[in-house]
């Protein structure tokens, strides 16, 4: 074989038990987010990748934690007794301040 020959290694022989992997085609922005989270943790670059595919899989101790609100974007409806009951709570009652 010469250099730059790639070999075919089924998934399940022997390589398998180095438990190694090379992983290309990465988009720029995962990288940076794994680079600052490594950094940001003090952590290798390798923990924070095998970290993020552990949650990302639904194998890890912690649950996944979704940030995003985006399912909530415009599903906000005008309710008059939502809107009575906030205007409710910014009326001042003096007799409690005197």
């Amino acid at each position: 074989m010469t250099s730059g020959e790639s070999v075919d290694v089924p998934a399940d022989g022997a390589y398998n038990a180095g438990m190694q992997y090379t992983l290309r085609g990465v988009p720029p922005e995962v990288d940076r987010a794994l680079r600052d989270r490594a950094q940001r943790e003090g952590i290798s670059l390798n923990q924070a990748a095998v970290e993020a595919l552990v949650r990302a899989l639904g194998l890890g101790d912690r649950p996944v934690r979704h940030r995003s609100l985006d399912a909530l974007r415009g599903t906000w409806y005008e309710d008059p007794d939502f809107e009575r009951a906030i205007a409710e709570q910014h009326r001042i009652d003096d007799s409690l301040w005197s």
